[in-house]
């Protein structure tokens, strides 16, 4: 009798391991969603086919969701009020195209699996495809997150890195995250895709510091392109590349720029010029593979952050909206 009723509870245990509550596992929807991956690869393919800017802006919009109460599509809630966390100052420069790129992608799925897949899965799933289509490494994507039942702009400020940030500041914003200095480093490198507006890092340029105008760790030559792309009082919807190299592949030249001092942000330079942080650095500018595991494995860490599942979550049809709204 013993042992069937440790057999019974063995077999609970399995059980809500199946389910996913309280964790997330690969092939989480196998038996509800089996051509999940498939349909999401297709979408966010077709939409890249559009626009390269599909890659950086879905990278950086799981960034900025994960950071904020989590990997829970909080970041999708569109509210008429202006007050969700796609609001937030913070946020007003996620570019459109990662929006709608997760909305297109659970409108297919919603075709073949309608109620069954969070927008925090499908979001995850294409942060990882955008990577691939740049020639980056691929990963298993564990699954089972809820969308999550809160969206504030007041909740941002103070949750995301700041372009001007030192090593300990970053550190520290990292590891409310659960993450190490070593999978910060890592995740930067998702700064080899992408752009930003020149307003970000202006300062370097034309009022670094009462003694140099401009940053002396800049090289004269990049901060010379810098200047040439984004003069004083320039449009502030001009944006820029942020690797000046090679800007729509996924590889470990953002490491080499910070080497040569074309690091874009003062949170770029400061992983070399940091002695704390400068030997990763420098080995994943010697080392392409040892930055692509690096990357998968804090990219799969930051996958779990903040996660809702079972009663903390819901499954919403529309990305934008709260079920019950």
């Amino acid at each position: 009798m013993e042992v069937l009723k440790r057999g019974l509870v063995l077999l609970m245990v399995f059980m809500v391991f199946q389910r996913g509550e309280g964790q997330l596992f690969e092939n989480f929807y196998r038996g509800t969603c089996p051509n999940l991956e498939m349909i999401v690869k297709q979408v966010v393919s077709t939409k890249f086919s559009q626009t390269f800017v599909t890659i950086p802006a879905t990278l950086r919009l799981f960034f900025h969701d994960c950071f904020v109460e989590g990997c829970d599509a909080s970041v999708m809630i569109a509210s008429p009020n202006g007050d969700a966390e796609k609001d937030a100052q913070d946020n007003l420069s996620l570019a459109g195209d990662g929006f709608d790129t997760v909305i297109k992608a659970k409108q297919a799925v919603e075709v073949q699996c309608p109620g069954i897949v969070s927008c925090a899965d499908i979001l995850a799933l294409a942060a990882r495809d955008v990577v691939v289509l740049a020639g980056g490494p691929s990963w298993e994507v564990d699954l089972g997150r809820r969308d999550g039942l809160v969206s504030q702009a007041s909740k941002v400020a103070g949750n995301l890195p700041d372009p001007e940030f030192n090593l300990v500041q970053l550190n520290t914003i990292f590891a409310k995250n659960n993450l190490t200095q070593f999978d910060m480093i890592a995740l930067s490198g998702a700064h080899t895709l992408g752009f930003s507006h020149c307003n970000r890092f202006s300062n370097r340029l034309y009022s670094f510091s009462s003694s140099s105008v401009v940053d002396p760790s800049l090289d004269p030559n990049y901060a010379q392109q810098l200047m040439q792309a984004c003069p004083q009082n320039v449009d502030p919807s001009i944006a820029i590349n942020m690797d000046p190299e090679t800007p729509r592949t996924f590889d470990n030249v953002y490491y080499q720029n910070l080497v040569s001092g074309k690091g874009l942000f003062t949170s770029d330079v400061v992983l070399f010029s940091d002695p704390a942080s400068q030997p990763t650095v420098s080995d994943f500018a010697s080392n392409p593979g040892n930055f692509n595991g690096a990357f998968i494995t804090a990219m799969r860490k930051l996958g779990r952050v903040g996660v809702k599942t079972g009663n903390e979550g819901e499954i919403r049809m529309d990305c934008t909206k709260f079920k019950d709204a």
